[in-house]
């Protein structure tokens, strides 16, 4: 069994947003890193915002940490006011070594997962979140897999024999992990029509980036969005340069 993995939970504490029923107990065994941010206008100083806002901005925090303490984790608490919501969600990802990002929505407790995995970038962080969270969970993992026209199936089955090795290594038993492999022109919607079947999914950064699950999805996959918590883990820094 690995260590608890660091999850950045980012909330609009501000502006309604809150924990989605379910997403404490997804979280149980994770090092909670709640975010409560508010994105300012320009024109305001953050620190006039904060004088106006801080004490109400902690108290709804203080609930928030609450829920995620009483189903089994551990929580740093964080309010910042800001311009720019993204850089600072990059620089606290960045300052707690967080493995990955919730996009919290609403979830029943979890009892199968879907692990989108599409390259060797990211497989060993991706393995440990997996674990992490869910290894001493009764939880069935499966890793799909959406196969790329270059793709043989010798290797795909190499590929994911390799991650099957690593969850197992890390505690996760072999019989909660299933493969799946597909081939789509278009494998975000794929993996959001398959995701329907499970109450989460865990995927790489690069597939797609943080930024478009925060901010919003491409018009033409929002019907098909996944609408349950998704888990984007995060590239180590060597990754991305």
């Amino acid at each position: 069994m690995t260590d608890r993995p660091s999850v950045l939970v980012p909330v609009r504490v501000l502006e309604g947003e809150s924990i989605p029923e379910g997403v404490p107990e997804l979280l149980a065994n994770a090092h909670v890193v709640l975010l409560g941010y508010h994105v300012v206008p320009d024109q305001t100083a953050t620190g006039q915002a904060r004088m106006q806002f801080e004490e109400r901005a902690n108290g709804r925090l203080e609930k928030f940490a609450s829920l995620f303490e009483d189903a089994g984790a551990t929580v740093d608490q964080r309010l910042v006011f800001t311009h720019d919501g993204q850089k600072t969600l990059d620089r606290i990802i960045d300052e707690h070594d967080c493995l990955a990002v919730l996009v919290p929505n609403a979830t029943a407790p979890p009892t199968d997962v879907l692990v989108a995995v599409r390259g060797t970038i990211g497989v060993g962080r991706l393995a440990e979140v997996v674990a992490g969270l869910f290894g001493a969970m009764d939880v069935d993992v499966t890793l799909y897999h959406v196969a790329e026209a270059d793709e043989s199936m010798d290797d795909i089955e190499t590929f994911l024999d390799g991650v099957v090795d690593r969850l197992t290594t890390f505690g996760v038993p072999e019989s909660a992990i299933e493969t799946r492999v597909e081939t789509a022109e278009k494998p975000l919607a794929a993996i959001a029509a398959t995701a329907e079947d499970f109450d989460a999914v865990v995927m790489g950064e690069s597939d797609p980036s943080l930024t478009t699950f925060v901010f919003g999805m491409p018009a033409d996959q929002l019907a098909e969005r996944f609408l349950g918590p998704v888990l984007v883990v995060q590239r180590e820094e060597s990754e991305s340069s």
